[in-house]
């Protein structure tokens, strides 16, 4: 098979394999990784899908893309080391809410959200690359919530990574902190940082580029800047639109979007061949993404804390990725771009761009009313408890017209979170307090460890390179 070859969003990177772009995570031009070419599937290699494991779909979806860097008992071994340690045996199970309307719950993973399905990958890939090459990594990372978590229970304890993991303080739920905040493992910094997750993840992004840091250490990424943790999520969308018919019938997603990083892997799973009729972006009142697919209008505004703080994000970074690809991966235009969007926090999109977006995308806005209003019709007609961040997904599917998803096609909510990581939003909109599943264990039992940093970039940068082990030596 053909190394995979991946290049920079913004085309002054070098071109790198799989092995240096998971490892690389940001390219050193301040763009994303993409492979070169997306590697396509005849319906028969979909059709053939059918009746297999998680794991057996995962193989399949990631072999091209690993092409070059790991063999494939190497890949094998990864896949069913990874999610044969689930809560759910089918990793990602579909649960009918009515004849149209399906919710994939992505929450059993071992810190109940979406990012365990690909940050449990991530944590494995690292140790094995790193173990490859003799040497050591330093992860920095920011989370408007369940990233730092699922993040840091993939590599605490391990030997060759350390995890610096920023969030915002006092905007992150409380079930969200602790299973950061409460992980003893010498390889793990939790910083709580006075500002917005924007303002967390644009220090990450400033380390990366700053050589007095990427220098004297080997940085790494886990939030979805990094490939390797979008071609994990990709898997899903294959196993959950073949149990709904594919690739004889058509599926539409709903998908609660902050980052981008989620809904993009539904777009690569479509530019692989999966007949994805449509994906619906579905933001809360931190809508810039919802703008820019509607009117081409990408402006970052102030921030503002709702009940579905992981989603509360004004820059979304994996939205480069979609541009770029829909504007002709032309990276000297995009790093233009994107440096009058750094300028400005505001940019147009081009025509291509839009066009090309609107081929696949829609979007939708929820308030924190109609978030309510989510939960409680699907808790009225089916018993079931969501989470908010579903919530704006299910809001949007609810309200899809038929120019958006056509009559007949099932509209597959991503479920990214268990309810229980935010029970006081959930309590007050149905009534009901979910409990923390018996696999969490104590949480509220255990010390709470970490360090409140000013919002400053220098401030958290200094911070990192006094506590890196790297750094000491």
């Amino acid at each position: 098979m053909t190394i995979m070859e991946y290049v920079s969003t913004r085309g002054a990177a070098p071109v790198l394999d799989f092995e240096g772009v998971t490892l690389a995570g940001l390219a050193n031009d301040g763009g994303l990784y993409l492979p070169r070419e997306w590697p396509r599937m005849s319906e028969a290699e979909i059709r053939d899908l059918r009746g297999l494991s998680y794991a057996e779909v995962a193989i399949r979806i990631m072999r091209p893309f690993v092409a070059g860097s790991l063999s494939d008992d190497e890949l094998s071994g990864l896949c069913h080391a990874v999610y044969g340690d689930f809560g759910h045996s089918a990793v990602a199970p579909l649960v009918q809410l009515d004849e149209t309307h399906w919710l994939l719950e992505l929450f059993h993973g071992p810190t109940l959200a979406f990012k365990d399905v690909a940050l449990q990958m991530l944590g494995h890939l690292f140790e094995t690359f790193l173990e490859r090459r003799g040497e050591r990594l330093t992860i920095v990372g920011a989370t408007s919530g369940d990233t730092g978590s699922a993040a840091i229970n993939a590599v605490a304890g391990r030997d060759r990574t350390e995890i610096f993991m920023l969030h915002p303080a006092g905007r992150v739920s409380e079930v969200q902190r602790r299973q950061m905040t409460t992980v003893r493992a010498p390889n793990v910094h939790n910083i709580a940082i006075d500002g917005s997750f924007d303002d967390a993840q644009r220090h990450v992004k400033a380390m990366f580029s700053d050589t007095s840091v990427n220098g004297p250490l080997n940085l790494g990424a886990v939030n979805s800047i990094n490939w390797a943790r979008l071609m994990a999520q990709v898997v899903y969308y294959f196993t959950s639109a073949l149990q709904l018919g594919a690739p004889d019938r058509k599926v539409a997603y709903s998908v609660p979007t902050g980052n981008f990083g989620d809904v993009f892997a539904g777009y690569v799973a479509a530019q692989m061949g999966l007949p994805i009729e449509r994906l619906i972006v579905a933001t809360n009142v931190n809508d810039i993404l919802h703008r820019a697919l509607s009117d081409g209008d990408y402006s970052a505004g102030d921030t503002t804390a709702t009940i579905t703080p992981s989603m509360d994000i004004q820059v979304s970074s994996n939205f480069e990725r979609l541009l770029f690809d829909c504007g002709g991966r032309d990276g000297a235009a995009m790093a233009a771009q994107m440096a009058e969007f750094d300028a400005n926090r505001a940019m147009q999109l081009t025509n291509a761009q839009r066009e090309g977006a609107a081929a696949l995308f829609t979007s939708a806005r929820a308030d924190q009313d109609e978030t309510a209003r989510a939960l409680q019709w699907v808790y009225r007609n089916t018993a079931q408890v969501i989470d908010p961040h579903t919530g704006v997904g299910l809001h949007a599917s609810l309200n899809a017209t038929e120019d958006q998803v056509a009559p007949g096609t099932p509209i597959v909510t991503l479920a990214t979170a268990h309810p229980a990581k935010f029970r006081d939003a959930v309590e007050r909109a149905v009534g009901v307090r979910p409990p923390l599943p018996p696999r969490v264990g104590d949480l509220f039992g255990r010390e709470e460890h970490f360090t409140e940093l000013a919002g400053d970039y220098e401030t958290s940068r200094d911070f990192v390179l006094e506590n890196a082990s790297a750094a000491k030596g």
